[in-house]
Parts: C-alpha cells; sequence; structure tokens
C-alpha cells in the first residue's frame, strides 16, 4: 500500500478496525493505573513492586516502536497488523488470569511489545487509504483514538474495577479484539513482504538500551531520589550512551533501521519536535489534575475521573474543527490559534485555588482539550505533508515514539517539580511563622488550636503549611507548562507551507 488516491474498497471498515486497535492500546496504557491498589492484594505485592505492571508495559512499548515501520515492509503491513492485534488480545488475557506479581509483569511486558506497533500502524493505513485532500478527516479520526483513549482510561478502569474486578480492566479487550482482528484479515489490502531485507540488530540494540533505560529513569527517579541514587546515575549515564551511539550509528551504517531520509524533511523533523512538546503537556497536565482535584479540593476519586471528561469532549471538537478548515485557512495559522489557546487555557490554571468554580473549572478542560485537538490535526498532516509515500512507516513509528518519551518526560518534571516546589513553599511559609503573629497571640480557640508549642497545634499548622504549599507548588507547574507552547511556536516558522491539491480526485470509495 503506497499513498494513492484511487478508490479503496471498504474503506469505512477497515477504518473502524484499525482504530479499535488503536484505541485498545491507548487506553491500556492509562486504564490499569487507578487498579493498582486492588492487584497489589491480590497479588500479594508491595506498593512500590506493584509498579512495575505499569513500568513493563512503558518500557516495551517504547522499545519496540521505533522497528515497527522496518517490520511493516519486511513482513507486509497487514501481516504485522494482525499479529500484533491478535498477540495483544492473547496478552491482554494473560495479564487478567495473572496469579503472581512475576507473571503480571511478563504478560504486561508482551502486552507492550504487541502494543507497540497498533498506532503507528494505524496511523501509516488511514494516511494510505484515504486521499490527500480527506487527510486531515482521517487524521481527525486517528487523534481521537491517540487523545481520547489516555483521558477516558482511568474513568473506565475505575468503573470495571468497582463493579466486577481489576481482571475486566483486560478481558474487555477480547470482544473488540476479535472483531478488530476479523475485520483487518478480511478487509485490509496486502502488502508484499520484502523478505531480502535483513534486520538492523546493532542499531536496535544501542536503541533499544538508550529508551529503556530512559524509562527506566524517568519511572523510577521520583521514587529513588534521582541522581542522589546510584541506580538512576547509571541508567541515565546508559541513556545517553545508547541514544548516541544510535544517531552515529543510523548515520554511518548502510542500512539502518530508520532511514536518514527521514530528519532531512524539514515538515517531519519540525512535527515531531512539535509532538514531543504537546506530549508532555497533554498527559502531564491530566496527572497533576486528579491528585490536585482529590488531595486539594476534596473530591471523590469518582467525581474527580469524572471532572475530566470535558477535556475529551473538547478534544473531539477541536479535531473535529481543524479538519474542517484544513482546506481552507494555512496549518500553521491553525496549529498557532491552538497553541496559543493552550498556553491560555494552561496560564489561567495556574491561579486556580481548591474552590475554583466549577464552571470555571470545565471550561477551562474544555478549552484545553479542544487547544491540543486543534493543534494535534493540523500538526500530523503537515508532518506528512513533504515526506516520500516509501518513508511513511518509519515516520509513523518515530512519531509514537516522540509522543511517548514526551509523555514520559512531561509526567516525570511535573512530578519533580511539583515535590521539590512544595518543600521549598513550605520552608518558606512556616519561616514566616513566628510566635509574635496576631493569630498565635490571642486567647481564642483559634491561637490555642494552632500554638506550635503543642503535639496537636503543630500538627494542624503543618498540614494548613503544607496545604498552601502543595496548592503553589501546582500552580507553579501549570506557569511552568505553560512555557513549553514557546517552542512549537517557534517552530511554526521553520516549517513549509501546506500545498493544496485539487480536490479533483473524489474519496467517494467508502
Amino acid at each position: 500500500m503506497s499513498g494513492t488516491t484511487h478508490k479503496v474498497p471498504h474503506r469505512t471498515l477497515i477504518t473502524l478496525c484499525v482504530m479499535m486497535g488503536n484505541l485498545m492500546q491507548s487506553l491500556d496504557a492509562s486504564i490499569a493505573n487507578v487498579s493498582l491498589p486492588y492487584m497489589q492484594g491480590t497479588l500479594s505485592t508491595s506498593a512500590d513492586e506493584i509498579t512495575w505492571v505499569l513500568t513493563s508495559y512503558v518500557i516495551a512499548a517504547a522499545i519496540m516502536t521505533a522497528p515497527v515501520g522496518w517490520m511493516a515492509v519486511r513482513f507486509g503491513r497487514k501481516n504485522l497488523h494482525v499479529a500484533c492485534m491478535a498477540g495483544f488480545v492473547v496478552a491482554s488475557m494473560l495479564c487478567g488470569m495473572a496469579d503472581t506479581l512475576e507473571q503480571m509483569v511478563v504478560f504486561r511486558f508482551l502486552q507492550g511489545m504487541c502494543g507497540a506497533a497498533l498506532v503507528p500502524l494505524s496511523q501509516a493505513t488511514m494516511l494510505d487509504i484515504y486521499p490527500f485532500e480527506r487527510r486531515a478527516q482521517a487524521m481527525a479520526i486517528f487523534g481521537m483514538g491517540v487523545m481520547v483513549g489516555p483521558i477516558t482510561g482511568p474513568t473506565l478502569g475505575g468503573y470495571l474495577t468497582e463493579m466486577y474486578n481489576w481482571r475486566y480492566v483486560f478481558y474487555v479487550n477480547l470482544p473488540f479484539g476479535i472483531i478488530a482482528v476479523t475485520g483487518l484479515l478480511i478487509f485490509l489490502p496486502k502488502a508484499v513482504p520484502r523478505s531480502e531485507l535483513r534486520f538492523d540488530w546493532t542499531g536496535f540494540a544501542v536503541l533499544a538500551m538508550g529508551i529503556g533505560a530512559l524509562q527506566l529513569m524517568l519511572d523510577r527517579g521520583q521514587n529513588q531520589d534521582w541522581f542522589s541514587s546510584r541506580e538512576i546515575v547509571i541508567e541515565a549515564v546508559l541513556a545517553g550512551l545508547g541514544l548516541y551511539l544510535f544517531v552515529v550509528h543510523m548515520f554511518t551504517a548502510d542500512r539502518p533501521f530508520l532511514p536518514p531520509g527521514l530528519f532531512r524533511d524539514r515538515n517531519f523533523v519540525c512535527g515531531v519536535s512539535m509532538v514531543f512538546c504537546t506530549a508532555t503537556v497533554m498527559l502531564a497536565s491530566s496527572a497533576q489534575m486528579a491528585p490536585y482535584l482529590e488531595s486539594l479540593a476534596g473530591y471523590p476519586v469518582a467525581t474527580a475521573g469524572w471532572s475530566m471528561a470535558p477535556r475529551g469532549i473538547g478534544t473531539i471538537i477541536g479535531m473535529q474543527l481543524a479538519s474542517r478548515l484544513s482546506n481552507v485557512v494555512d496549518h500553521r495559522k491553525l496549529m498557532a490559534v491552538g497553541l496559543l489557546t493552550l498556553g491560555f487555557a494552561l496560564h489561567s490554571m495556574s491561579y486556580w485555588t481548591p474552590d475554583v468554580a466549577q464552571h470555571t473549572m470545565m471550561a477551562t478542560f474544555v478549552m484545553q482539550g479542544f487547544a491540543i485537538g486543534f493543534v494535534f490535526n493540523p500538526m500530523t498532516v503537515m508532518a506528512f505533508t513533504t515526506l516520500p509515500p516509501a518513508l511513511r512507516g518509519y515516520a509513523t513509528s518515530l512519531q509514537a515514539l516522540s509522543r511517548n518519551i514526551g509523555q514520559a518526560v512531561g509526567v516525570s518534571v511535573t512530578s519533580l517539580m511539583l515535590v521539590r516546589s512544595t518543600q521549598a513553599s513550605h520552608a518558606d511559609i512556616a519561616g514566616a511563622i513566628t510566635p509574635f503573629d496576631r493569630v498565635l497571640q490571642g486567647n481564642d480557640g483559634v491561637s490555642h488550636m494552632l500554638d506550635p508549642a503543642t503535639r496537636h497545634g503543630a500538627a494542624v499548622l503543618d498540614q494548613m503549611i503544607n496545604h498552601q504549599a502543595q496548592i503553589i507548588a501546582f500552580n507553579n507547574d501549570f506557569r511552568m507548562m505553560t512555557l513549553v507552547v514557546v517552542p512549537p511556536l517557534l517552530l511554526l516558522l521553520l516549517m513549509r507551507r501546506h500545498e493544496r491539491r485539487p480536490a479533483a480526485v473524489s474519496a467517494a470509495g467508502d
């Protein structure tokens, strides 16, 4: 399959099938988060050990994303897509049946390996089966699975765990997986495998070492106190060494599994960089809001989960509107509007307090989701505008890898800054409190309740200070996230204008 505009039979059915796999993969990256305490009891593990259920999946998906483009050419995209979809479903069932932590980690690793290919293969397939003039619409459909999955995953996972059992978080993939595999086998056009290709084991080995060590460092850094831990230092060295060796190998080897030609396309390089930047905000902002609403605002877990739903609605609206406007408005202008809107939403969140009005919070979530969707759609189209169709499979895998690493970096950096900022703000506030404060010198009940000379008073006062310090820390985090929109805005100046093609060839083949 190549980038053609001729009529593709059963396009709608192919779209539904690939989007099922896309949505399953993006859901499973976050759906198990809320179920960890229940898994911990069933599998008899500690709180630190159970996090390997998440870590194993993330590391496997990150490592196996990069070679997806090569494997699609070598084995045929249809064969690889069907095999990975079937493997993902089987691994999901094994995860649901796991009785020990070791089994769960192995099965989640297998699930991550199979799931890594689903998103880039889905994107490449959508780019191929839709003509140029309908590519923005195709990317809007594709983006819904990528963006909405992580947002709705915790909500769906909490519902399944509460109503049934944590094992149904994995079992829910079975019916959709069977439908998707059957549909792909029947309707997806078959590409001819190229058996003469040889895999670049050296490049893959150093890249796997670099990405695996980077993911471990980002995932475990907060618990290990970052670079005061020998483990984190070793992982940082391995990550830097692996990525450096991969770059050198890619530009010097005869046939690396990531073609250097990808990095000669200015639009694609800018697009991948923008994906990285927006991905850091996309997941980090939602990861920050859950503890903010539950710990500071006092929302129940279910209510906090549903409070994030408007962001998904805004994302869908933004993608659909961007796909409609893409044929009449310069894509760079659309992205600029989206990035500025995202910056405004994040900046307004930096002034929130736990008693923020619900209508203000919902409106801001909708605005934030709208901005992400408005940026993602034209950004994806622009990244592939000038790229040769032969490199499309490699490009989608690299874009997915950039998104995964961006999300991991965003969550780790914001978590680190939240802890450090809370500690600093706590020290500043506590340092300003002296026995000469009027509140502590009175004879009323408040003065006695907050008397630091008593154990109860010191505890209450410390709790109040910590509450205020956390509010300041969250505000600082959102203020820092606002700055993330600046690099993508500058990259817009480097991107070539999207050349429109006349819609002479109608895409009526639905």
